[in-house]
C-alpha cells in the first residue's frame, strides 16, 4: 500500500528556486551592460551573428524542452511502457534535413526573420500572411505554455500559483528585454544545465531507493513496460516505428527547419558551418533528453508497480503523478524538490518574446519605416521584447479563465506549424510554384487542420477517458504528441 505523501515545499526549497531565477536575471543583466550593450538591432535581436556552436546547440535543445519532455515523457512511459523512445528515430532526419537545406538557404541570404524568405521566393503578402500565422501561433502558445506547469504544480504541491507564473515571467520579460537574443542563448545554456541536473537527481535518488538500475529495469521488464520495435502499419496504433520515427519528422521540421526562433539561433552563428555544427550537436543532446524522461518512467513504474498515485486518487493526471513521485523521492533531501521544479519552469515562453519582437520589426514595421534610425529601431525592438512578455502574461491569465478550451488552444500550435512548414517547403523544392499557390495552399492548410484538430475537439465526448491497454490506444485525432502530452497538464482542478 501506498502511504500519501505530504505535498509541501521547504524554505530551502523556495531558495534554491529563487536563487535560479537571480541567476537567469542576472545573465540579463550582464549582457545589457557589457560589450555593445545592445545598441543596434544586430546585436540585440541577432547576437551580432557571433556565437559559437554549442551554446546555440544547447538554446537550440532548450526552445521547446519544456513541461512536455519533463513531465509528459516519464508518465507516457510509466502508463505505456517505451515504445514513446522510438521518437528519438525522428531527430537524425529531423535535424539533419534542416543543417543541409534550409540553414544554408536562410544564413546565405543573410536573413534577420525567417519570413523574408516567403517575400524574396514569392511576394510580400504571403510574408505578411506567414508572419501574421507565426506571431498567432506563438502568442496563443507562450502564455498557456507558462500556466499549463504551474497549474499542475499547484494543484500537487500548492506551490503559489500566480506567483510561480509571475516571478517566471517577469524575470523572463527582464533578461529578454535588457539583454536580447544573446543573454536569452546563454540562459538557456544556464537552465539546459539545471534541466539536466533535475532529471538526473531524480532517476539517480530514484533508481537508488528502488534498489539499483538493476531492478529497475527487472521491475520494467517484468512489468511489460519494455517494448520492441513496433512495425505495424495500422495508423490507428497508439505508438509505432512509423507513426514516431517517421511521423515526428515532420514535427522536428516543423520546429527545427523553419520556426523563427529556431532559424534565429542558427542565423546569430559565427558562420555557416558553426550553424549546421548546431544541428549535429544538438542531435545526441536530444536524444539523452528523451532518453532521461523515459529513464526516469522507468523508475517510477520500479517505485509503483501497478499500485500508482493516479489509481489511489492521490493525484488526478498522470503528469502530476510525476511531480508527485518527485516530491515522495525528495521528502528527505530538502532543495532538490525545488531544483526539479526550476527544471520545469525553464520557460520555452521566454524564446518566444525575442522572435516575435524580430519578425514584428522586420516584417511589419521596417518596410514601411526604411528610414528609421538604428538608435530607434534597437530602442522598439527592445519595447516590443518587453510588450510581448507582457502579453505572455496577460495570455496566462487568459489561460485560467478558459477552461476546457484551452486543451485546444494548445493544439492551435501544431495547427499552424505544419502548414506553414508547407509554404516554404514549396517555395524551396518547387521551383515552379507561385504566389497565389502559397497563398492558396496555406490557407487550405489551415482550414483542413483547424477542421480536424478543432473538430476532433469539439466531437470529444465529455467524461473522463478510461485507461487503454499498453500499445492498443487509437491515436488521438490532434495533430501530434506534444498535442496529445500538453493536454493532459490541464485537466487538473482548480488552483488552490
Amino acid at each position: 500500500m501506498l502511504d500519501v505523501v505530504q505535498m509541501h515545499f521547504t524554505t530551502v526549497d523556495y531558495v534554491i528556486f529563487a536563487l535560479l531565477l537571480v541567476a537567469s536575471a542576472g545573465i540579463g543583466l550582464f549582457y545589457a551592460f557589457s560589450g555593445g550593450r545592445q545598441r543596434t538591432t544586430q546585436e540585440f535581436l541577432m547576437a551580432d551573428r557571433s556565437m559559437s556552436c554549442l551554446p546555440v546547440s544547447l538554446s537550440l535543445l532548450a526552445t521547446f524542452q519544456s513541461a512536455v519532455a519533463i513531465l509528459g515523457a516519464p508518465s507516457e512511459v510509466y502508463t505505456f511502457g517505451t515504445q514513446y523512445w522510438f521518437l528519438g528515430c525522428s531527430y537524425f532526419l529531423g535535424l539533419l534535413i534542416p543543417a543541409h537545406i534550409f540553414i544554408p538557404v536562410f544564413y546565405r541570404l543573410r536573413l534577420s526573420s525567417a519570413y523574408e524568405y516567403l517575400e524574396l521566393r514569392f511576394n510580400k503578402t504571403v510574408r505578411i500572411c506567414g508572419t501574421v500565422t507565426f506571431i498567432f501561433q506563438m502568442v496563443i502558445y507562450m502564455g498557456v505554455v507558462l500556466y499549463a506547469p504551474a497549474l499542475a504544480l499547484n494543484a500537487v504541491t500548492g506551490f503559489d500559483l500566480w506567483g510561480a507564473v509571475l516571478a517566471m515571467g517577469l524575470v523572463c520579460t527582464l533578461y529578454t528585454a535588457l539583454g536580447g537574443l544573446k543573454a536569452v542563448i546563454w540562459t538557456d545554456v544556464f537552465q539546459t544545465v539545471v534541466m539536466f541536473a533535475g532529471q538526473l537527481a531524480v532517476i539517480v535518488v530514484g533508481a537508488s531507493q528502488a534498489g539499483g538500475m538493476a531492478e529497475v529495469w527487472r521491475k520494467a521488464v517484468n512489468g511489460s513496460r519494455i517494448s520492441g520495435l513496433d512495425l505495424n502499419p495500422d495508423p490507428l496504433e497508439r505508438h509505432t516505428f512509423w507513426t514516431l520515427g517517421v511521423g515526428g519528422v515532420f514535427l522536428m521540421l516543423a520546429l527545427y527547419g523553419v520556426n523563427q526562433a529556431q532559424v534565429q539561433r542558427y542565423l546569430s552563428s559565427r558562420t555557416e558551418k558553426e550553424a549546421i555544427m548546431s544541428c549535429y550537436v544538438v542531435f545526441p543532446c536530444q536524444q539523452i533528453v528523451l532518453s532521461l524522461g523515459c529513464l526516469m518512467g522507468l523508475v517510477m513504474f520500479a517505485r509503483y508497480g501497478e499500485n500508482s498515485p493516479l489509481d489511489k486518487g492521490y493525484v488526478k493526471t498522470n503528469d502530476q503523478m510525476v511531480l508527485y513521485f518527485v516530491m515522495d523521492v525528495f521528502k528527505d533531501l530538502p532543495g532538490l524538490a525545488g531544483l526539479f521544479v526550476a527544471c520545469l519552469f525553464r520557460s520555452s515562453a521566454v524564446e518566444t518574446f525575442n522572435s516575435l519582437a524580430t519578425v514584428t520589426m522586420e516584417d511589419l514595421i521596417k518596410p514601411h519605416f526604411p528610414n528609421m534610425t538604428e538608435a530607434k529601431a534597437t530602442l522598439l525592438s527592445k519595447g516590443l521584447a518587453l510588450v510581448y512578455g507582457l502579453v505572455c502574461l496577460a495570455m496566462a491569465y487568459l489561460a485560467s479563465l478558459m477552461g476546457s478550451v484551452l486543451q485546444a488552444a494548445f493544439s492551435i500550435f501544431g495547427m499552424v506549424g505544419g502548414p506553414l512548414l508547407g509554404v516554404f517547403c514549396l517555395g524551396m523544392f518547387f521551383p515552379w510554384a507561385n504566389p497565389t499557390g502559397a497563398l492558396v495552399g496555406l490557407a487550405a492548410g489551415l482550414a483542413m487542420a483547424f477542421w480536424i484538430g478543432i473538430g476532433s475537439f469539439v466531437m470529444r465526448l465529455p467524461g473522463p477517458t478510461p485507461l487503454p491497454p499498453l500499445n492498443t490506444t487509437a491515436l488521438p485525432l490532434f495533430d501530434n504528441m506534444t498535442t496529445t502530452v500538453m493536454t493532459t497538464l490541464v485537466s487538473a482542478a482548480k488552483p488552490r
